[in-house]
């Protein structure tokens, strides 16, 4: 049985939207709260020396990418930059819970609320379907499911 092209097309902009809703969400959260998440940065082990730094370029980074997803022609530019991006807050996030004895938290809004662990299993799930997504989008052949 083949997938046909609508429905890839739907499920790729329905992950694109998945995620310009999470990371234009958590961009606001961030720089609203700036003082905040960069004194947070400041705190974590790996991060304290570019605190300042991280603290635009995260929020930034986020919503760049949440453009490209919007954006056709730029799309697969951004599902690989959103699955990239993931895989390295999923990392720093491993790094910090396994090697760290100081976890500080430096999430914003509702993700804020999660713990550490939440956290990992909810990154996982979008690194997942960025995968997918990213994989979907730059493909030119038909997937079969037989």
């Amino acid at each position: 049985m083949k997938i046909s092209i609508s429905f890839k097309s739907t499920f790729v902009y329905l992950i694109c939207l998945l995620f310009v809703s999470l990371f234009i969400y958590a961009a606001v959260s961030k720089i609203l709260d700036y003082e905040n998440f960069r004194v947070q940065l400041a705190q974590s082990p790996l991060l304290s020396a570019f605190a300042r730094y991280v603290a635009w370029g995260v929020p930034a980074f986020e919503i760049l990418i949440s453009i490209l997803l919007l954006s056709e022609k730029w799309r697969t530019v951004g599902l690989f930059s959103a699955f990239g991006l993931m895989v390295m807050f999923t990392t720093y996030i491993y790094i910090i819970l396994n090697f760290s004895s100081f976890v500080p938290c430096s999430c914003g809004g509702v993700l804020e609320k999660m713990t550490w662990n939440q956290h990992l299993v909810f990154n996982l799930a979008f690194i997942i379907l960025g995968g997918i997504a990213a994989l979907v989008q730059s493909s030119n052949f038909q997937y079969n499911l037989s």
